[in-house]
């Protein structure tokens, strides 16, 4: 890859390497340059431009992060779309994630434009949860790191994934001394409930018995089966020797392992019986607060049940105490950790259809589905959280029309005031929890689903890319992503234009996405452009392609 100053006269083709900002002219660092680029910046008087061109041993940093993070994304693992050489990585369910750290260290060291950042082995995520980004550094990446990333990545089972929580079933034995409030020992059970729920499993079962080896041994013969036995003592293991590990014993079971590395919990106990993991929990798990247990628990409900060797080897990381110069967050705050953005896809389609004389082009049929389908379709088959359509005339065919796809309908009564109407009332409906939204119009049947991927991995409002619209050879198209930011102004807009007309007023927040598909320039708003339509289309399905059918 070339790397310096370039003559207009070389220039086209090659990606500015800083943002240009002239008279007339608004060129972003990472742009592309065209012919028509080179010819504004020569009138603007620009001799030259530092740019990156590549050669052909390169491959464009968008397409090499996309091939990586396939390649290492294993099982409940969402790749994203790629924007600026970044994939970012999210996880599917709720489970632990598994990483091959040699492997990702080994794919870091290839080169240097090739990284990929994680969270923590073992670590607990939620749907939706970022687990990874790949990001190439410059604007290529040589081919033959990539090559050799791929190999190292399928060099065995994906180097990432997510292991999904099982819905285990739990019983709890508690002992008791004399003097102990019934309070304590239910405020147990409360916790321990909330803790085996929040990892999908069921607390099935609580008995409770004085605190006497004879005693604890015949309460964990006579509990039920069930995937995990827990004992919470009155008083906390001291010893293999003690209350606890020879109750188990003596019920036939195995005590595997006493003390952990880990703080709070050092004091976790264990066992196995009839091929069943059982564990004397320490005093700290009668407290909600995040401790050994936790980690425990956390990799018996995805399914790989610590070792004894595995849990010596937990003392990295382990010190989870609250000490002054590094308190944790107190119990019940969240701490916000990076997540695929939640956005809400609006598909607007109330018009009247004014220029088709009687026909109402949403209905077309086109290939056995209603041209309004294909807008639909696509708007389904993207990372969009959820898919609201916007009827008006003839709202209740067209949602007739759509019936069997998963969508929100909202009808406008006032449709005939035009597009800022329905615009209102689809974004009146937009759940509260949605980041943003994306407007696509139902009379756009060639916008594929990779387009609506590209804005909403495009999408950082940290970074300032708030509003985002795709762009094809320099000119703007639709769908274009909102930041909520905006809907207040979006739902003050009147008359029959959309929410374009506030992209100038935020043009500092306004990130231009390049995609090379034509669709997002293709609207059908003529017979004659509906008959062409109807002949051309080939595939009844655009959204399962990654670019549209012309």
């Amino acid at each position: 890859m070339f790397f310096g100053p370039l003559s207009l006269s070389e220039a086209e083709g090659a990606i500015l390497a800083h943002s240009l900002r002239l008279d007339g002219i608004a060129f972003k660092k990472g742009r592309r340059l065209s012919a028509d680029d080179v010819d504004a910046l020569r009138k603007a008087g620009i001799s030259e431009v530092i740019a990156a061109k590549l050669s052909n041993s390169d491959i464009g940093e968008d397409a090499a992060a996309t091939r990586i993070a396939t390649a290492v994304a294993g099982g409940a693992v969402q790749v994203a779309a790629a924007f600026t050489g970044r994939v970012n990585l999210f996880a599917e369910s709720h489970g632990l994630l598994r990483l091959d750290p040699a492997r990702v260290d080994a794919i870091n060291a290839i080169d240097e434009s090739v990284t990929i950042a994680t969270l923590p082995d073992f670590a607990s995520v939620e749907p939706g949860q970022m687990l990874a980004t790949v990001k190439i550094i410059p604007f290529a990446a040589p081919a033959a790191a990539v090559e050799q990333a791929e190999r190292i990545a399928i060099d065995g089972p994906p180097p990432l994934a997510v292991l999904p929580y099982r819905p285990l079933s739990v019983a709890l034995i508690q002992t008791r001394l004399p003097g102990v409030k019934d309070s304590v020992l239910d405020k147990t059970v409360a916790v321990t409930r909330e803790r085996v729920e929040a990892l999908g499993g069921t607390l099935i079962h609580d008995s409770r018995c004085t605190h006497d080896e004879a005693a604890l041994a015949a309460q964990i013969a006579e509990a039920p089966a069930a995937d995990l036995l827990l004992i919470a003592g009155a008083s906390a293991i001291t010893d293999r020797r003690d209350v606890l590990p020879a109750a188990i014993e003596r019920a036939g079971g195995v005590v595997e392992h006493f003390g952990m590395p880990v703080d709070p919990g050092n004091l976790l106990l264990l066992a196995r019986r009839d091929g069943q993991p059982v564990l004397g929990l320490p005093g700290c798990a009668r407290s909600p607060k995040l401790n050994g247990f936790d980690w425990v628990l956390q990799r018996i409900a995805a399914g790989v049940p610590p070792s004894r060797a595995e849990v010596m080897r937990m003392g990295v990381g382990g010190l989870l105490a609250e000490i002054p110069t590094r308190p944790l967050p107190r119990a019940g705050v969240a701490i916000e950790s990076p997540r695929a953005p939640r956005v809400t896809a609006l598909v607007l389609a109330a018009g009247r259809s004014s220029r088709m004389g009687p026909t109402n082009k949403l209905l077309a049929e086109v290939n056995g589905a209603p041209l309004v389908a294909r807008a639909v379709d696509a708007a389904l088959a993207s990372q969009a959280a959820n898919v609201i359509v916007v009827t008006g005339h003839q709202g209740e065919s067209v949602a007739r029309a759509l019936a069997d796809r998963p969508v929100t309908f909202v009808h406008n009564p006032a449709f005939a005031d035009g597009l800022s109407s329905s615009l209102r009332a689809g974004l009146a409906a937009v759940p509260s929890e949605s980041d943003a939204v994306v407007v696509c119009l139902g009379d756009m049947p060639r916008v594929a689903s990779a387009v609506i991927d590209r804005l909403i991995a495009a999408y950082s409002p940290l970074e300032g890319r708030a509003i985002c619209i795709p762009t094809t050879h320099g000119k703007q198209g639709n769908p274009v992503l909102w930041d909520r930011a905006f809907f207040t102004e979006m739902a003050a807009l009147t008359g029959d234009a959309g929410a374009k007309r506030l992209i100038g007023q935020h043009a500092d927040r306004l990130c231009e996405v390049p995609v090379d598909d034509a669709g997002i320039l293709y609207d059908v708003d003529t017979p004659d452009l509906l008959a062409r339509f109807t002949e051309t289309v080939s595939a009844p399905d655009p959204a399962s392609a990654g670019s549209s059918p012309g």
